[in-house]
């Protein structure tokens, strides 16, 4: 996959390429972290793969953030047999709240579905938008990076 949204993006002009590489990273999974890389390997300098993949990004976890808002309650099953995973999910969520699970969680889950996740549970949609977009951004950076020292090394 990653093959494909490389082509993706290194067909473009470099004024489109930014447009590009802020689609790709609104995809769950590849988001800024991957998003940025790609840019950078496809030629972008760093200062703008890393901010079209962050926009790409921040722009899908905004909406979803505001949908699950609306929504939050309107499926919710108070009685409910609760899952594995949703337990499991609410007892990291009560240990490392907010910043603990933007910053962190993308390690497991895209931000968008964690986001989502936290203002399900009763997160403030504003904490979660603050604490996302920040761990959004130190994501590119390190992954943006890495690839440009990656690149550095093998050429």
């Amino acid at each position: 996959m990653q093959e494909h949204l490389f082509q993706f993006v290194s067909q473009w002009d470099s004024w489109v390429q930014v447009l590009a590489v802020s689609l790709v990273s609104a995809i769950p999974f590849v988001e800024s972290y991957f998003g940025s890389a790609i840019g950078v390997v496809a030629g972008m300098p760093l200062w703008l793969a890393v901010p079209a993949a962050v926009v790409g990004n921040w722009i899908s976890m905004f909406v979803l953030v505001l949908l699950a808002d609306k929504t939050r309650g309107r499926f919710a099953k108070p009685y409910a047999e609760k899952s594995k995973k949703r337990e499991r999910f609410e007892r990291l969520f009560n240990r490392w709240g907010v910043p603990g699970v933007s910053l962190i969680g993308q390690t497991v889950l895209p931000s968008q579905i964690t986001s989502a996740a936290m203002v399900g549970a009763g997160a403030s949609r504003h904490q979660v938008i603050l604490w996302q977009s920040i761990s959004i951004v130190i994501w590119g950076l390190v992954f943006g990076s890495l690839a440009m020292a990656g690149l550095a090394v093998l050429f």
